[in-house]
């Protein structure tokens, strides 16, 4: 099935690399030709506080996504599914950064993985946003659900986005390719 729309939103805490990670996927809807739309909510994020992005890739007129239309939820806390979870549309799916089976509705489609366990693993554990992008990409793509890029444009992105910064891209690149690595090995 080609590509045509998807809403992601992201949420987090202050100091998750919400926004970051934000532009990447903005950025790598670029990189592949699409039309995109982000909108921040950054509220007490210097002090830990929610921070949530919107991402519309395709043709979109508002950045914003209303409840029961996104495609996916990329939770960089487990905490936030609850708060979140009314944005999540009726075939949409949860990737959340847990290292326990959080509490939702039966029906609801979830990707687990212990993000900051992964960034942990290779010493950089501010790159939690990257292991869980990489993952939840590398698990769409995978398991045939809609997905506007792949691993590989995101990592065409950060080459870009680090270009000259070797030991930063290395150590995103380290922790970006575990999360693929993982969900490469998700079913569905």
């Amino acid at each position: 099935m080609p590509f045509e729309k998807q809403q992601i939103l992201i949420s987090g805490v202050g100091g998750q690399g919400i926004l970051f990670i934000t532009r990447v996927l903005a950025e790598a809807a670029i990189y592949k030709g699409y039309p995109v739309l982000t909108a921040e909510t950054h509220g007490m994020a210097q002090r830990g506080g929610i921070v949530v992005s919107h991402i519309k890739v395709g043709g979109f007129s508002s950045p914003l996504i209303r409840p029961g239309k996104a495609d996916v939820l990329l939770l960089l806390t487990e905490e936030n599914l609850q708060n979140h979870l009314c944005y999540l549309g009726p075939d949409g799916i949860a990737v959340v950064n847990t290292r326990s089976q959080p509490e939702g509705p039966q029906n609801l489609k979830m990707l687990l993985i212990d993000a900051d366990g992964l960034a942990n693993e290779v010493q950089q554990p501010k790159s939690v946003n990257l292991a869980l992008a990489g993952f939840a990409f590398s698990a769409l793509i995978r398991t045939s659900r809609q997905a506007f890029c792949s691993p590989d444009d995101i990592r065409a992105v950060l080459h870009q986005k680090l270009a000259g910064r070797n030991e930063l891209l290395k150590a995103s690149l380290s922790v970006f390719d575990l999360g693929v690595l993982r969900g490469e090995k998700v079913n569905i």
